[in-house]
């Protein structure tokens, strides 16, 4: 029997006592990141054109888009909120799995949650958590041992669409058969691409939005009886035969299902931008920390990394020289150059004018990706820079474990002071004390008696 037959009973039967509290502090994690990148997205390019196409489309007042105070259908929501909480590539995600889970998994239950009404935050916290375990088991599970990205896929958005019907119709009580029904119809739609991310597009931010309106739509029609595929994991044109050439481990997939949870796995970014650049980043920045490095007499760079980590350092002249901010956002040599000069990573650091620093680029210039196998992993793997003077002096430091990861998280207060510096950065900043109402209603979810009293003080 396929294995989503198992995961459509799990979700409709799971509760709120079931979850074991280190995965409630996740959720809870969870949120409150996917929160703030949200406010520091809303004023990323695409989303203004995005909310201005919703808003021509109107439609029932619903639930709320982030930052612009404006109400619409639960799914274009969804899609504007999925859209700006991954728009910086700020947003957690799963390093193993590679996939982002707030960006789908946040924006799907508020918007739900609000369409529903009366849904208390015991039921948010379930619908989210069981969410997120299904977006990372998903991930886990195929190509084992191999990177969903280098297979050309966009992970988050491929998975995100059966993730996000799953919660939504969670959270709108849908029967067994019906959640198989609303899995369906997600499946028929699942998919995305890594070309955006060659090309520069912002197709890429645009994906795990598409991900949570389609899996929202997905259970509404399913709500409506309409039927869709069944063996949709493991069937003859299922999607682990159908996408991956039947290279998955069924085993990882339903391994202590409904008892272990995937979300106390996921890792949260301290600097906006791709994962696999962190390692580079934490590794400069020890460097400079511990050496007076004087850039105008630095000779050389040199990065050396797996395979996900090299595919982000070529072709030299886009990643070097960002033609633009997603260019940026996915290059070791910027991330790299733009630790040693400014001796941080941060959102100024990803904007039209910042591509343009010459001290940078110059320094970017001079970064060079080396593929060192031993340093690949299925995830994000470690990062090892060595930074060539020009007397001959040479300074080396390897990461393997880099801040925000599963072995050094960042704590929720690390999240609040996250989510401080984005909201300062949003479309319309808030208040302090709305940002300071937000963080302890967050931290205290599991006790609020409405959910989406959060989101509303943030639209």
């Amino acid at each position: 029997m396929d294995a989503i037959f198992d995961f459509a009973k799990m979700f409709t039967s799971l509760r709120y006592e079931d979850i074991p509290g280190p995965a409630v502090g996740a959720a809870k994690k969870d949120v409150l990141d996917s929160l703030a990148t949200a406010l520091g997205g809303s004023t990323q390019a695409g989303i203004a054109e995005l909310v201005d196409m919703i808003r021509e489309w109107g439609g029932n007042e619903q639930s709320t888009i982030i930052a612009y105070g404006i109400r619409c259908p639960a799914p274009d929501a969804a899609q504007v909120n999925g859209t700006m909480i991954h728009a910086l590539d700020y947003d957690d995600g799963h390093p193993i799995a590679q996939v982002h889970i707030g960006c789908v998994a946040v924006s799907t239950c508020f918007a739900v949650a609000e369409r529903m009404g009366g849904i208390n935050s015991r039921e948010f916290i379930t619908a989210l958590t069981l969410g997120a375990d299904f977006l990372a088991r998903l991930g886990l599970a195929s190509r084992p041992g191999s990177s969903l990205i280098e297979s050309g896929w966009h992970p988050t958005a491929l998975f995100g669409y059966l993730g996000a019907a799953a919660m939504a119709g969670k959270l709108m009580g849908l029967d067994e058969e019906r959640m198989v029904n609303a899995l369906g119809i997600a499946y028929h739609q699942c998919a995305g691409n890594s070309q955006c991310v060659n090309d520069g597009a912002l197709t890429k931010r645009m994906g795990p939005g598409l991900a949570a309106k389609g899996g929202i739509t997905a259970a509404l029609m399913a709500e409506r009886s309409i039927t869709g595929a069944r063996n949709i994991l493991e069937g003859e044109y299922g999607m682990y035969h159908q996408y991956h050439g039947g290279d998955y481990d069924a085993e990882i997939l339903t391994a202590d299902l409904g008892k272990r949870f995937e979300g106390i796995n996921i890792g949260d970014k301290p600097y906006p931008c791709c994962g696999f650049t962190h390692p580079f980043i934490d590794a400069v920045l020890s460097l400079k920390s511990k050496h007076d490095i004087d850039i105008e007499q630095v000779s050389s760079i040199t990065a050396y990394g797996g395979q996900p980590a090299y595919e982000i350092c070529v072709p030299p002249e886009v990643k070097c020289t960002p033609r633009n901010t997603i260019d940026a956002q996915f290059s070791v040599p910027w991330a790299v150059a733009t630790a040693l000069v400014r001796g941080k990573v941060s959102l100024e650091d990803f904007t039209g004018a910042a591509i343009k620093n010459e001290d940078v680029l110059q320094i970017s210039r001079k970064v060079t990706g080396v593929l060192d196998p031993s340093l690949s992993r299925h995830g994000v793997g470690p990062g090892r820079v060595k930074i060539a003077m020009k007397d001959g002096t040479e300074y080396t430091e390897e990461v393997e474990h880099y801040l925000g990861s599963v072995e050094r998280p960042m704590t929720f207060n690390d999240c609040a002071a996250k989510f401080r510096e984005c909201a300062a950065g949003s479309i319309k900043p808030l208040p302090a004390d709305t940002v300071d109402r937000v963080i302890e209603m967050v931290g205290q979810l599991e006790s609020l008696d409405d959910a989406t009293e959060i989101i509303r003080l943030l639209g």
